[in-house]
């Protein structure tokens, strides 16, 4: 800080300060004396201390440094009295004590050594005088120096200085969950879904935003609109994830403040509860089940919150494992889905979350209608694969006749198809069946839905949470990559179809050949290779992972000396006697 900084506001509380002494020595005939004069009038004022300086003369130490260390030693005693007074006797009198010391002292609040003092006394009063928290809005230094809890006071009252201080958290968590699904490390042990809610909310955005907050329900508010105008805008569902780890985040702290007045808590903490497990058991069920009931007459808007929580990725993901996992039970109790409550009440909680962009857009607050054809045809088709796939297995072991071993069927039904393109949640829970078949390494089952991916509901097939958790599932079936059936079904049948539109699926292609590229047939390796090659319109990312997959091939290629070698070899080679053998 400059000069001015260092003695700004002194002169309006009367203490003499630089700008006074070099006056004094301009117009004086003696300035010896004049020095001597100020160094009185201004010193430390204990009598018993003006025999003493003179030692310390002795001793060579400056009196700027004795002036310094008592100055130092003074503020932290008073820095600890602020403290201990906002603690200490009845409310209405310790914020008296110290809205009296922030009067006398705010003048001082630009003098870098006093600013301290300043900034403790402001952010021990819960409610700053308006014309102060102006005074520090107005200035950039000092607005970047006062604590979180007086830029509170200074946010609940203005949205756009908050929104400059949110968006790029926000922007952040956003790219950080892109990463993850772009992430080069493959696997199906590890993917986006795998850290568990608690992990999620110590990520240093939700543990950020949720300091900003505090207590303030309505700064709490102001963030909640924020990701909902985000997700209207983008359709991004990440937003919707932050919105049920900010209010979980909330939860762990117990903020009870926000927590007993935001009307999603307690479905959000059951739900939460259900995520860690990856299953809605009954009594959850239940439990969530009650919630979705007891929404009252008039208060239909907290559907519009509830259908944002269920639309947090790790909700749908979760509530369409507990789909496949209720189906596959079904078929081994011979029960069909129209009869499971606790699958229908999975189905109308998936309708709903995919539901949400839809009516929070139109502000319509009601369940979405669901289609009687998706019970009663699309759910028992899923179960007819499974039960394909009893049969298949059970066929293989009988012992075969004349005829031969029976061929998987490969035949996909029309209704299939048509559900995944019409229908957003057959779409969903088709996809989840699909992950799940290639999770078990089950080749013939994905050879045949695998077309149906082509066209779906949305281009759900090329998303990419699916294709990041396909790719992971597809490491199991890395020795069929050798087939040429395998491949030209996967990559011209399906991901070939899409990439050139869609950069995603470039992408997602990229990062499986990167990890599988040694797996894969030399012939067909060579053409996806020329296949994929970017475009001048490709983006970046594309363009970086292709140059890793070619350097990667480079590497496998055999070196230009063994290339040559090897025809040397047909020259008749000279006798060489054969070791004994042991």
């Amino acid at each position: 800080p400059g000069p001015a900084a260092m003695y700004a506001g002194l002169q309006e509380l009367g203490v003499a300060n630089g700008e006074d002494l070099k006056e004094t020595l301009t117009n004086c005939t003696e300035p010896l004396k004049a020095i001597e004069q100020f160094q009185t009038e201004n010193g430390v004022l204990l009598p018993s201390l003006q025999s003493a300086l003179p030692f310390l003369d002795l001793h060579g130490t400056p009196r700027l440094e004795f002036h310094q260390s008592v100055f130092d030693e003074l503020r932290e005693k008073l820095l600890e009295r602020v403290s201990a007074i906002a603690l200490e006797g009845k409310v209405e009198e310790r914020y008296k004590k110290l809205e009296d010391l922030l009067e006398k002292s705010f003048s001082l609040v630009k003098m870098p050594s006093i600013q301290p003092v300043v900034m403790c006394v402001m952010k021990h009063l819960p409610k700053v005088p308006e014309k102060k928290l102006k005074l520090v809005m107005a200035d950039k230094d000092l607005y970047k120096a006062c604590a979180v809890e007086v830029k509170r006071q200074i946010w609940q009252d203005n949205q756009a200085l908050f929104g400059d201080e949110v968006s790029p958290l926000l922007k952040q968590y956003i790219q950080e969950k892109e990463n993850i699904l772009f992430s080069n490390d493959i696997s199906f042990l590890q993917n986006f879904f795998s850290p568990s809610p608690k992990t999620r909310r110590q990520g240093e955005v939700v543990q950020k935003l949720t300091q900003m907050i505090g207590k303030n329900v309505k700064l709490y508010d102001m963030v909640l609109q924020f990701l909902r105008t985000l997700f209207l805008r983008t359709r991004n569902v990440h937003y919707c994830t932050l919105r049920a780890e900010l209010l979980m985040s909330l939860h762990d702290l117990e903020i009870t403040d926000i927590c007993n007045v935001d009307p999603c808590h307690k479905f959000t903490w059951c739900l939460d509860a259900c995520i860690r497990e990856k299953f809605v058991d009954n009594k959850r069920a239940r439990e969530l089940q009650g919630f979705l009931d007891g929404v009252k007459k008039g208060q239909e808007q907290v559907l519009g919150d509830l259908s944002m929580i269920l639309c947090d990725p790790f909700a749908i993901n979760t509530l369409a494992l507990s789909t496949i996992r209720h189906l596959q039970d079904l078929v081994g109790q011979d029960t069909l889905p129209r009869e499971s409550p606790d699958l229908l009440l999975l189905l109308r909680m998936l309708s709903l979350g995919q539901g949400a962009w839809d009516m929070i857009d139109s502000q319509v607050f009601k369940e979405p209608k669901m289609e009687a054809e998706l019970i009663t045809k699309f759910l028992p088709l899923l179960m007819s694969f499974v039960v394909d796939d009893h049969m298949f297995n059970v066929d293989q072991k009988l012992p075969s006749e004349e005829k031969g071993p029976i061929p998987y069927p490969s035949a996909i039904p029309e209704a299939f198809t048509k559900f995944l393109q019409e229908n957003r949640i057959a779409c969903e829970v088709g996809l989840y069946y699909i992950l799940h078949i290639t999770k078990q390494r089950n080749k013939n089952a994905f050879l045949r839905l695998l077309p149906a991916l082509v066209e779906t509901f949305s281009d759900l097939a090329f998303s990419d949470i699916f294709l990041h958790l396909l790719t992971g599932n597809l490491t199991l079936l890395g020795d069929e990559f050798a087939l040429e059936e395998f491949c030209t079904s996967l990559f011209d049948g399906f991901f070939l179809t899409a990439y050139s539109r869609k950069e995603n699926v470039h992408r997602h292609v990229l990062r499986l050949l990167l990890h599988l590229h040694h797996k894969v047939a030399p012939a067909k390796l060579e053409s996806l290779q020329k296949a994929l090659e970017p475009t001048k319109q490709s983006g970046e990312a594309v363009k970086e992972l292709y140059n890793q997959l070619t350097e990667k091939l480079e590497l496998r290629k055999p070196s230009p000396a063994e290339v040559t070698e090897t025809p040397s070899m047909e020259l008749p080679l000279p006798t060489v006697p054969t070791p004994a053998s042991r």
